[in-house]
């Protein structure tokens, strides 16, 4: 069976034209699953009877279930999603005034092996496909609403930071990207969508080049490279250098300013030391900095600082001349660090 959200428009329309159906009935299905969230083809009421059943053998919408989900008291929801292959991933809708915030996964599992992640513990199992990550989103936006038989809530933004490594499964990334900023589909404006990535230049440099005007992060987390092979082992394929110049190529063929993320580590990546060779390495980039208070996993021996060394990490990259914040905690009661939810699910 194919899964609907991995077509894009043409393909579609060539589906229904291949069953003998003229050009607006691909309009129609369109509208349904892209304008009212529909999932089932028996709720397309304004098609006949029979294509509704003829689609439903052929197509599916939704190729996953909610296998799990917890709640946190700010709002914050996290699923886990199950595929047809007893595969599971995570996603998380965050709340925030008036914005709420996607963060979907790109791979089951990661192989980036990030010493303070819970995803990639078990190693990468496989990419997800283009549908498999938008669909996640349709997930956020019903179960978030209340659940199947409730409005659907308002998605503002999408970030593709969950699992995996967005820019190794580069193909299936940008076309979920295309998916969720056409008009068409989910339409949602290309600046309300991140793509975060531990840093591969020659993707990124791809990435700049794609008539996409989205946000770039970069999962930077340590100010030298002796320290970040450290923390992020798949590092040791680029160099900071290397990924900063790459970062700059975006940021002058997109004109967006990238982010750098930086999870604060207690007594491993939060000394004044390391603060001011951030600093030094922010100020070469038009960047802002993100810095993320640890959060603590189960089996991963790291902490967060306490709350002074955060904010005098802070400090003195704002004495430097950056532009820095520290991120909110969310959704701590919904497991909202990557892979907490799944791998409970498989009793890790």
């Amino acid at each position: 069976m194919k899964h609907l959200l991995d077509m894009p428009p043409s393909a579609l329309a060539a589906e229904l034209a291949g069953m003998g159906e003229p050009a607006y009935r691909a309009r129609q299905v369109a509208r349904w699953v892209w304008g009212e969230g529909a999932t089932d083809f028996a709720a397309m009421t304004d098609l006949p009877r029979g294509l509704r059943e003829r689609l439903a053998r052929r197509l599916c919408v939704l190729s996953g279930r909610v296998a799990g989900r917890t709640d946190a008291a700010d709002g914050t929801v996290k699923l886990l999603i199950a595929w047809g292959d007893r595969r599971h991933v995570e996603c998380v809708l965050i709340p925030q005034r008036r914005r709420a915030t996607a963060c979907v996964s790109v791979q089951v599992g990661c192989a980036m092996g990030c010493a303070f992640c819970a995803s990639g513990l078990g190693g990468l199992e496989r990419n997800l496909t283009a549908g498999e990550i938008v669909e996640q989103v349709l997930h956020l936006r019903r179960e978030a609403g209340g659940g199947e038989d409730a409005p659907a809530r308002a998605v503002t933004h999408v970030v593709l930071m969950g699992m995996g490594e967005p820019l190794a499964n580069y193909e299936a990334v940008v076309a979920a990207v295309r998916a969720i900023v056409d008009p068409k589909r989910l339409g949602l404006s290309a600046r309300r969508v991140t793509v975060s990535t531990v840093g591969f230049p020659r993707q990124i440099r791809r990435l700049a080049r794609e008539d996409l005007p989205i946000n770039l992060a970069i999962s930077l987390h340590a100010p030298n490279d002796a320290l970040r092979r450290r923390l992020v082992p798949a590092a040791g394929r680029a160099t900071i250098a290397q990924i900063i110049a790459a970062a700059r190529e975006f940021f002058q063929a997109r004109k967006r300013e990238v982010t750098l993320e930086y999870v604060l580590l207690d007594g491993v990546n939060d000394s004044p030391a390391c603060a001011n060779e951030l600093a030094q390495l922010a100020a070469r980039l038009r960047c802002n900095v993100n810095l993320i208070r640890f959060n603590p996993v189960p089996g991963v021996d790291f902490r967060p600082p306490p709350e002074r060394r955060v904010r005098g990490f802070r400090d003195r990259l704002r004495a430097a001349g950056i532009n820095v914040h520290i991120r909110a905690s969310r959704g701590a009661a919904a497991e909202a660090a990557c892979g907490q939810l799944r791998r409970r699910q498989a009793g890790a």
